[in-house]
């Protein structure tokens, strides 16, 4: 068992109470751990029936500066008048807290509770609207940088996630020193996850902005007042266009279409580049690459093998493969 876990099994329920009792709020005892396999995120019930969501970071993930990054953003969207829900200010004055745990420290903020369903199919007036809110969101993400995030491009989303899965760098502490594929496999995955990297950071756009970074439908929430932007721990440095493909990942007309109807809506409040809608299958590759890679460094965390069963068997990675050499022809079919 990897050293995070064991420290996040530090987290006691005395403790998460504990961190969350600031500025008056008292914690009845109730708390319903939700659904996170990155962090440990718990709904909190106060005293006064109102509830908060307590987040607590995975440790080694991300810096403290990383981490205060991400809230200073949210507090930039907030008084910019985006939807967004900020951290709570503690009695200190910061929004991050530090839980010391054997082993090193837990970082954790609290944050109000939002209110509202799951969006489920979008009409075109929907579609647009989300358009307009997500170049709002550029708007402010331009304004400046956020030193301690990353950038998503080829380097750090695709070749950085290859060389964990081949071994042939050594990933962080979660992850095991080899690379993950059948040795049978692993020749053609790397031809095809190079070819990948080398067609992306030749179409690659120079320029990017702060952007939300991981903007499916699952991190938003639709109320009263309209949509509102959740979970922002993979904000990050990239292309507008990623922040508007996720919110229609399909690849037949439909999605074509609603990609469109985002674009008409961002392009209402902020400059776009309509050519950029070719990078969507580059992004996508990307993306895989990425999410196999994420497995790949928390392996050793029981939670991501009880979530992922048949990750590392060799039929899964016969799959994996057959997906990532299909993409591939996708990215250069896109790419020209």
């Amino acid at each position: 068992m990897s050293a995070v876990v064991e420290q996040f099994f530090a987290l006691t329920p005395e403790r998460i109470l504990d961190a969350v009792e600031f500025g008056g709020r008292r914690a009845t005892g109730r708390a319903l751990a939700l659904n996170s396999l990155e962090n440990r995120v718990y709904e909190i019930e106060l005293e006064d029936e109102s509830r908060i969501v307590a987040k607590f970071y995975r440790p080694g993930r991300w810096s403290k500066a990383a981490i205060l990054d991400e809230h200073a953003f949210l507090a930039e969207l907030q008084a910019a008048e985006i939807p967004v829900v900020p951290p709570l200010v503690r009695d200190d004055g910061a929004t991050l807290g530090e839980l010391a745990v054997e082993g090193g420290v837990i970082y954790f903020a609290a944050f109000a509770k939002a209110r509202g369903r799951a969006p489920e199919e979008l009409d075109d007036e929907s579609l647009r609207q989300l358009g307009r809110l997500v170049a709002r969101l550029h708007t402010v993400g331009a304004a400046h940088r956020a030193p301690a995030r990353p950038r998503l491009d080829p380097t750090t989303y695709g070749d950085a996630s290859l060389r964990i899965l081949l071994g042939d760098t050594p990933a962080d502490p979660d992850a095991q020193p080899t690379g993950f594929l059948p040795p049978e496999l692993r020749t053609r995955f790397a031809v095809a996850g190079r070819a990948i990297v080398d067609a992306c950071a030749r179409a690659w756009p120079a320029q990017d902005a702060r952007i939300h970074g991981d903007c499916h439908l699952g991190n938003l929430l639709a109320g009263s007042g309209g949509f509102f932007f959740l979970d922002f721990d993979d904000f990050c440095h990239g292309p507008a266009v990623q922040d508007l493909w996720l919110l229609a990942p399909g690849r037949d007309d439909d999605a074509d279409r609603a990609r469109s109807l985002l674009a008409d809506g961002y392009q209402q409040m902020r400059d776009f580049d309509r050519g950029s809608l070719r990078l969507v299958e580059p992004l996508r590759a990307l993306r895989i690459l990425r999410y196999a890679a994420w497995i790949a460094q928390r392996w050793r965390d029981p939670a991501f093998k009880r979530a992922f069963p048949d990750w590392d068997e060799p039929t899964s990675w016969q799959r994996e493969l057959g997906e990532l050499e299909a993409q591939r022809a996708r990215v250069e079919a896109a790419l020209g």
